[in-house]
């Protein structure tokens, strides 16, 4: 029976694998082979890995891929995307590839203010709290100064401090909701130190005001944290073009672009088909949030959660016809970062930011929604045309026949026969079968 490990973290690399190995996999010389086989070969490389979190014993290893034929605003892109899912970079770059001739992808910024909230309990005259907030709120600039002097160099900084009282949802509940300019920084360690600071400022000053009763000075900060949700830090990508330029095999323009827009009513409407509908665009996001070294899982939350802005959880994406023109975008709220954290340690991220030519914050904002963009249309081009499942099984073909232990003579084989042919598991199960049995 395995047992709890004491002082695991202060075990070396190889003691950590000999017990993982030894305690919890059936093979432990094979775990220790496969394990070391992912380390970089390149030792200093490999240290770099190996510090980035807690308790490494190898390397994960995903897909690096390049989307190219991306015009946006003019500029061509060819796209870094890390990804494990067969036929997302084919279909990026079919819509990348569709709208280069027809006037590119076309992007803007809207905003880019980050938050970042103190959370504390205040039992007390809420009013003597406004009033001792409007004196005090000078001291929160000043007592950040340290922390904030280089990031105000760079153009960013705190832009603003509103008390907010929220006693109607939790008893005493008040917060100080902070927004604030991180520049080309994503901004997370930034906002949280200056957050802190703000909520030992709030103490130190309650504890010590006159007008507050005792109970009123023991202000109780629960926590100081950024938020995720960043409804005003947001991107809009979009393309257009006349509709009859919309060319597409067996179906009118006309009658295309009024399915693409009937699809984007239904996601709109319907939440079970919104969240496929948006998973599909963050396949697209996420694949090169992983490539330039920033936080997917926060990209996430907040993308969610601005689609649930209205209040039933809806589309992200948008289609109309105005006259004769089609127009299909998207807006959505990205926290980016191109200095600071993986894009300064990471090969690869370092790669990845070269190749999209080192952009700013806000240039990667509008490059990462053009890919979510375009995601988005070549799913709903094939959901309204030939089915999403005809061009996804040819681009999973080759997983399921190393699945299925295919020579590479067979694999060649095979790809031919299914170039005519439909692309299912029992399918090509049968056709493995039978060139192995001839």
């Amino acid at each position: 029976m395995n047992t709890p490990v004491e002082g695991f973290s202060r075990l070396s690399k190889a003691e950590k694998i000999d017990w993982i190995a030894s305690n919890f996999t059936k093979d432990a010389e094979r775990t220790k082979q496969l394990l070391q086989q992912y380390w970089n070969p390149d030792k200093k490389v490999q240290k770099v890995h190996d510090e980035f979190i807690e308790n490494t014993v190898s390397n994960y290893y995903l897909p690096f891929a390049l989307a190219p034929n991306f015009l946006i605003n003019d500029k061509l892109y060819a796209i870094p995307m890390v990804i494990e899912e067969s036929s997302v970079v084919a279909a990026a770059s079919k819509a990348a590839k569709f709208w280069l001739n027809r006037g590119g992808f076309k992007t803007a910024v809207i905003g880019t203010e980050k938050v970042g909230q103190v959370h504390f309990i205040f039992k007390g005259d809420s009013n003597k709290l406004q009033g001792f907030f409007d004196e005090i709120k000078p001291d929160f600039f000043k007592n950040t100064k340290s922390i904030t002097q280089s990031m105000e160099k760079r153009g960013g900084g705190i832009k603003e401090i509103l008390l907010r009282n929220m006693s109607d949802k939790v008893e005493g509940y008040h917060q100080l909701h902070c927004t604030f300019e991180t520049k080309d920084a994503m901004g997370a360690n930034f906002i949280n130190s200056c957050l802190e600071q703000f909520a030992s400022t709030l103490k130190v000053r309650a504890s010590a005001y006159e007008s507050f009763t005792t109970e009123e000075q023991d202000i109780e900060v629960v926590m100081s944290i950024l938020s995720n949700y960043v409804p005003n830090c947001l991107v809009r990508a979009e393309v257009s073009c006349a509709v009859d330029a919309l060319t597409e095999d067996g179906i009118s323009a006309k009658e295309f672009a009024e399915k693409i827009i009937q699809a984007i009513a239904i996601a709109k409407a319907e939440p079970y088909r919104a969240v496929t509908h948006n998973k599909g665009i963050m396949n697209g996001v996420d694949a090169v949030i992983l490539a330039t070294g920033n936080d997917f899982r926060a990209i996430e939350a907040g993308i969610h959660a601005y689609a649930s802005k209205d209040g039933p959880y809806s589309s992200l994406t948008h289609a109309t016809v105005e006259g004769d023109v089609f127009k299909f975008w998207i807006e959505i709220p990205l926290a980016l970062g191109t200095v600071g954290g993986l894009t300064s340690l990471h090969p690869l991220v370092k790669l990845a930011l070269e190749i999209l030519q080192n952009p700013s914050a806000e240039e990667l904002m509008q490059i990462v929604a053009v890919a979510g963009l375009a995601q988005n249309f070549a799913a709903v081009r094939s959901l309204v045309t030939t089915g999403i499942q005809k061009g996804h099984m040819k681009m999973h073909l080759l997983n399921l026949l190393n699945q299925m232990g295919a020579t590479e003579n067979e694999k060649q084989q095979l790809v031919q026969y299914f170039k005519t042919n439909t692309v299912t598991n029992a399918s090509v199960k049968e056709a493995l079968e039978k060139i192995q049995s001839e």
